[in-house]
């Protein structure tokens, strides 16, 4: 197991509050989230996942796997990040759960992101940046794509849980990750891009292998 994503995993179970109802998403540091916060005892009124791979982690651990349409809003929301900046924007979607993942961190009153210090970047979009599309747009997706010089690549993979495609952006420079949120997700056909600039983690957890962890606050 990595020690850095263990120690942020273990760092966020000291914010759930007991028989709460959690927000949870997507990905391996995020699957180490669930399995530690089992081993703890933490209970819970149920959990609302960011797909369908973390509901049956969650179900398979005794978790009731709740409707975000039913909860209402929620008052913490935990996810991993593939790369994560200083003012705690991220990119996401790597797992392929970026708009479930997006729908619930707007739902969240917080939004605590749970990262190695590998992913901790100056500048975003070395990561390709994920873009789910309809899938009759995504040749034109592609194509406006291109115009903000980016190489993108259709991920030969399983559609998303909403039975879309995505194209992962290679190449991109991401100065105004704000500005290239807004206007990738304004191309006809995008359902969300993977940029969390808009709504950026409140609270960063940062795991090192030696078992530290930084705790990193919106500025």
């Amino acid at each position: 197991m990595h020690k850095g994503k263990q120690a942020a995993a273990l760092a966020a179970i000291q914010m759930v509050k007991p028989d709460s109802i959690l927000g949870i998403g997507t990905g391996s540091t995020v699957n180490i989230f669930i399995e530690e916060l089992a081993k703890a005892g933490v209970r819970l009124e149920g959990a609302v996942a960011s797909s369908e791979s973390t509901a049956a982690l969650l179900q398979q651990h005794g978790y009731e796997v709740l409707d975000l349409n039913m909860t209402g809003s929620l008052d913490l929301y935990i996810d991993g990040a593939d790369e994560a900046n200083h003012q705690l924007q991220l990119i996401k979607g790597g797992g392929a759960a970026l708009t479930r993942e997006k729908i619930i961190a707007a739902a969240s009153a917080q939004f605590v992101c749970i990262v190695d210090d590998s992913k901790v970047v100056d500048v975003l979009g070395e990561f390709p940046l994920p873009v789910e599309v309809i899938p009759m747009a995504r040749s034109y997706v592609a194509r406006e794509i291109v115009t903000l010089g980016a190489d993108p690549e259709f991920r030969e993979a399983p559609r998303t849980d909403n039975g879309n495609q995505i194209l992962d952006c290679v190449g991109m420079h991401i100065d105004n990750p704000e500005e290239t949120e807004n206007i990738i997700n304004n191309i006809s056909g995008v359902v969300t891009v993977g940029l969390f600039a808009a709504r950026p983690a409140d609270t960063l957890l940062v795991g090192y292998t030696d078992g530290r962890v930084e705790e990193r606050t919106a500025q």
